[in-house]
């Protein structure tokens, strides 16, 4: 398998203040990587470095087989970029946004197939100030993928999408992975990052605190799980590394159907929580003992 991102201590700091420490991560060809944590991790630091839009301190980055500090346009070429938010361009079409930016590489896929790919044949002719927050998501997609990208950015995709827009978009991004892309998200849905991810790697205080698949973060596949159950008019509850074995064990009990059952496993947003907390705690602590920040904290808290 091929590795078309490999980071190995990364460095950054604003200003003599570290953004991100020592941080090694290699990335798959054809998965999909979530990149999670809370505001000032590093996230947006560490992506805008692979990204090539920004000069890290220390450290070896490759990205696509190329540093992205001295990567020319080539390399740019072979890379697909979705931004948290973007903005111009409302007087155009839908159709005639993505066919300029088209004209823009060597070997864009057909304009018409991308739009129908993302959902948007029939706003094709509507002007983009016209779409709604999820079809101009879908834009930036659409924009994003029409270079036929190796690699994959998305920053925030779906932040504002009603329930059902976030999983018309999980089927969009899981059908370009499924093509081979190679994706890299970010997001702060830790359902959408459970949905989508092959693996999941958490930041905080600029650091890689662990880097898993979603099922097993954190030795989340082996905590316990809770099992409760009404017994005797009482909600009884009993932690459980074996809770199939439990269930079994009361369905014989009650001849059946088990009263008001339920099993509950730890989620990753408990796992991801978990995981964090001391550094949320120690920011906490910072904030109310640090004197008036420094301008440089704004950009820090990228």
């Amino acid at each position: 398998m091929s590795t078309p991102v490999r980071v190995a201590g990364l460095h950054k700091s604003y200003g003599g203040v570290p953004a991100v420490t020592g941080v090694d991560l290699e990335i798959h060809e054809g998965e999909v990587f979530a990149l999670l944590g809370p505001n000032g991790a590093g996230k947006t630091t560490t992506v805008e470095i692979l990204e090539g839009f920004r000069r890290r301190d220390g450290g070896e980055v490759t990205v696509l087989g190329q540093d992205p500090q001295t990567a020319g346009l080539d390399w740019r070429q072979r890379l697909g970029i979705v931004l948290q938010t973007s903005q111009g361009l409302d007087l155009l079409t839908v159709r005639e946004v993505v066919a300029s930016t088209a004209k823009v590489y060597r070997h864009p896929r057909d304009v018409d197939e991308v739009l129908e790919a993302v959902g948007l044949e029939e706003k094709r002719d509507r002007r983009t100030a016209t779409l709604s927050g999820g079809q101009r998501r879908r834009l930036d997609v659409a924009l994003g993928i029409i270079g036929r990208p190796e690699l994959l950015f998305l920053d925030e995709p779906t932040t504002g999408f009603d329930p059902q827009a976030r999983r018309d978009f999980w089927g969009l991004i899981a059908g370009l992975a499924g093509g081979g892309t190679t994706i890299v998200l970010t997001t702060h849905y830790l359902d959408e990052a459970e949905q989508l991810a092959d693996r999941v790697g958490i930041i905080a205080g600029g650091r890689m605190l662990t880097i898993d698949t979603p099922a097993q973060l954190g030795g989340r596949h082996a905590q316990q799980a809770t099992v409760s159950w009404r017994e005797g008019g009482v909600v009884r509850t009993l932690a459980t590394a074996e809770p199939t074995a439990e269930v079994a064990r009361l369905a014989d009990r009650f001849g059946g159907e088990v009263p008001e059952l339920v099993v509950v496993r730890p989620t990753l947003e408990d796992t991801y929580l978990s995981l964090i907390a001391p550094f949320a705690a120690a920011e906490t602590l910072a904030s109310a003992t640090a004197p008036d920040a420094e301008p440089v904290a704004e950009e820090v808290a990228r």
